[in-house]
């Protein structure tokens, strides 16, 4: 589904950001990758949403080099990924439905099909009473649970969760690393950073470990080990 293939990025500062990383992942899979603050977890997400490109080497998305798609197929890439972030990104005048029925709208999707898809994903991540409530009158934890039923809502190849827990409460965390997990049982391929051992011991999922750009550690059932 994703492969690295001896990806190095140097930025014009010429700090090193990735060094000759290769890996693979697969459909179905969850991921997490760890590593200190600086070692190249955020950078590898945006190689795949294509916010960044390789010095050298290539990113695959189903066999595709996604650094040579054009304006209108890196677009529909990106609508195959779905994203979700540390500090939210809600749109803070629109409601939780509304911030999920723009994104569904943005893609093209029929009213039918907001009308029916925004309540399902919304009951999903345990918000079902929560329809019309704006972001400042929900906690951290529900507006991370909004950010995630966006992200899946248009039913993405993947969701890339870039430290989605990284302002919440431990009983936050655990709910939102459970919802996660139900969202991968469904099939859906989950790749997330974190700099949280609790999260990644729960899991018991593949880890990849990171320091100074390079993999250092793939581990299967992996634990946080740096």
């Amino acid at each position: 589904m994703i492969f690295f293939d001896k990806v190095t990025k140097l930025y014009n500062d010429n700090s090193l950001a990735l060094d000759q990383v290769t890996f693979a992942v697969e459909q179905g899979d969850f991921v997490s990758i760890v590593g200190h603050s600086g070692a190249g977890k955020t950078t590898l997400l945006k190689m795949i949403l294509v916010e960044e490109r390789p010095t050298s080497g290539a990113v695959y998305f189903n066999s595709t080099d996604i650094q040579t798609l054009g304006r209108r197929h890196l677009h529909r890439l990106r609508r195959k990924i779905g994203s979700v972030f540390q500090d939210f990104r809600l749109l803070p005048n629109k409601t939780a439905y509304e911030n999920i029925a723009f994104t569904m709208e943005a893609a093209g999707r029929a009213d039918k099909d907001i009308t029916s898809d925004v309540p399902h994903v919304l009951e999903l991540v345990g918000l079902a009473d929560k329809f019309w409530s704006f972001p400042y009158q929900l906690s951290a934890g529900e507006k991370q649970r909004v950010a995630i039923a966006r992200a899946i809502v248009n039913q993405p190849d993947i969701l890339i969760a870039d430290e989605p827990t990284g302002n919440l409460d431990p009983i936050n965390t655990f709910e939102v690393i459970q919802i996660f997990k139900k969202i991968n049982d469904i099939g859906t391929t989950v790749l997330l950073t974190t700099h949280n051992k609790g999260v990644i011991d729960a899991l018991g999922r593949r880890v990849i470990t990171m320091d100074n750009g390079r993999l250092i550690r793939d581990d299967k059932k992996g634990t946080y080990v740096l």
